[in-house]
């Protein structure tokens, strides 16, 4: 049949109005990106997103830090922070293809030292439960946010004490260095430092010259961001935190135009310029839902998305949207958001840097990337209707805690002179407490860099006031032994530590 004259010229008026239609689509979500970073008072922020295999958009907006002149651009430096998770599950997956570890190993075979408080869990551990956080394990970060001085291998150690607080698989907490142990688990088959590994087999062959492993390796980088944290109503810098004792954790840092090219592999079959880094059965075990996240330790974001079902990867949340599957992580760090975001049946991906810690326009502007570039649809305000939503807890979070403060007892002193409170506290698995007396007040120090203040509260309870206002307050309880009435221990953050006789 012969082919119609016009239909050259009529392919080519359709592709026009298609190129059109998609640089206004970017164009106006340019613009939305800058408004919604003024909207939540973020200083800095970079983002890339990555359609059909292709860049379109990898740009920074605001400056590096907060009243300064140094604008944000696509190689600016930012904290990966907990995106990192799904990094080293690829690193993983590298030696799962090769044949030298395989999901399904018992921990033990690669770390036969390893072991946590329970018997059982430690002899039944698998390297696929590192990935989920379906261990058992309750949520142990003040390994490395009390003391980040903490050698990673110290904090393998105090694992064998850290008790299970759920059923063995039978339910789910967030839980960091279980991906610590996975990294480790990277050094041992590989022969490399996990930071050596990530690098050489994901960063090079992806061409991601401005991405390190952790903090120490970039700071020589100079176009760097700057951390912030909203202290009493005042965007303020504070110092970085970095946890490299934890690397395979989160400790990457990056820039729009590098994690880019990471975001675009994760949409393709395992390939980067040619080469085969993972096989497409590795890449889709890596995003295939592993277990279910309750409703109750999901994001806030599902009073808006509704999502029929939330689930974990191996370093990936999904949820369906728009009758689509959604993989995404957010990273977080004092001072620092980030969040990755894919659907890869559209092979639309998006990633979102940010210098404001907890500023949640993240989810914003990913959900609005995907609608704009998934689905065609500019009609929906996301960082308007997430900022209610924020807006909202953080009301309802400081009511709770207003109720707090009003049961509080007044008038009421210590039991004891202040100079019985003085001492060391410990435990195996939280450490060692300071609490000395200067100048008439209760001080507190963890580890060699976290210190505050104890203000007497009630009884024999005094808040814990942080030299890092960041850090908030908390409560920190003294309780007596029952027949001498000496000071005996210490209980702040669920954790108890007894008092070592002097």
């Amino acid at each position: 049949m012969k082919r119609p004259a016009f239909s050259c010229a009529f392919l080519t008026v359709l592709f026009a109005v298609a190129t059109a239609a998609a640089q206004a689509n970017l164009e106006a979500f340019d613009k939305y990106v800058e408004a919604a970073r003024v909207q939540w008072k973020v200083p800095g922020m970079a983002v890339a997103v990555v359609k059909d295999g292709k860049v379109i958009l990898a740009k920074g907006y605001g400056v590096r830090a907060d009243r300064g002149s140094e604008r944000v651009d696509a190689d600016t430096l930012f904290g990966v922070m907990s995106t990192t998770k799904a990094m080293t599950a690829a690193t993983m997956g590298i030696l799962v293809d090769e044949g030298k570890v395989s999901w399904d190993d018992k921990v033990s075979k690669h770390l036969p030292d390893f072991r946590v408080a329970d018997p059982y869990i430690t002899s039944e551990l698998r390297v696929r439960d590192l990935f989920t956080h379906t261990a058992g394990m309750g949520n142990a970060d003040f390994l490395w946010a009390w003391t980040p001085e903490m050698p990673a291998d110290e904090v393998l150690r105090r694992m064998q004490y850290a008790k299970p607080v759920y059923p063995f698989r039978g339910g789910y907490t967030y839980q960091n260095i279980m991906y610590l142990v996975a990294g480790r688990i990277v050094e041992k088959v590989s022969g490399m430092s996990w930071e050596a590994f990530v690098t050489d087999r994901i960063f090079r062959p992806l061409g991601m010259s401005n991405t390190f492993a952790n903090y120490g390796l970039s700071s020589k980088y100079t176009n760097r961001s700057t951390a912030h944290y909203e202290i009493e109503g005042v965007i303020t810098k504070i110092p970085e935190m970095t946890v490299d004792s934890i690397a395979a954790a989160g400790a990457v840092w990056s820039t729009a135009n590098d994690i880019a090219k990471w975001t675009d592999f994760m949409l393709g079959s395992g390939t980067a310029n040619g080469k085969e880094i993972l096989k497409p059965a590795t890449m889709q075990a890596i995003l295939r839902p592993q277990v279910i996240v309750p409703p109750g330790q999901f994001y806030p974001t599902t009073a808006i998305t509704k999502p029929n079902w939330t689930t974990y990867g191996f370093g990936w949340f999904q949820h369906d949207y728009r009758g689509e599957m959604v993989a995404f992580h957010t990273g977080s760090l004092a001072g620092r958001t980030a969040i990755i975001g894919l659907i890869p049946s559209k092979k639309i991906g998006i990633y979102v840097f940010g210098n404001l810690d907890h500023a949640e326009v993240r989810h914003a502007l990913m959900y609005k990337a995907f609608d704009m570039f998934a689905f065609d649809d500019n009609s929906r305000d996301w960082s308007t209707e997430l900022k209610t939503l924020y807006d909202g807890i953080a009301v309802t979070s400081k009511r709770e805690a207003d109720t707090v403060l009003n049961m509080r007892a007044k008038d009421t002193k210590p039991s004891r002179p202040l100079s019985a409170y003085v001492g060391k506290y410990s435990d195996p698995f939280y450490g060692d407490i300071e609490v000395t007396l200067r100048d008439g007040r209760l001080h507190l120090q963890v580890g060699k860099m976290q210190t505050a203040t104890l203000e007497h509260w009630h009884f024999d309870s005094f808040q814990v006031v942080w030299d890092k206002k960041w850090w908030g307050k908390e409560l920190a309880v003294f309780q007596l032994q029952p027949m001498s009435g000496n000071i005996d221990s210490i209980t702040m953050s669920g954790a108890t530590l007894r008092r070592i006789a002097r």
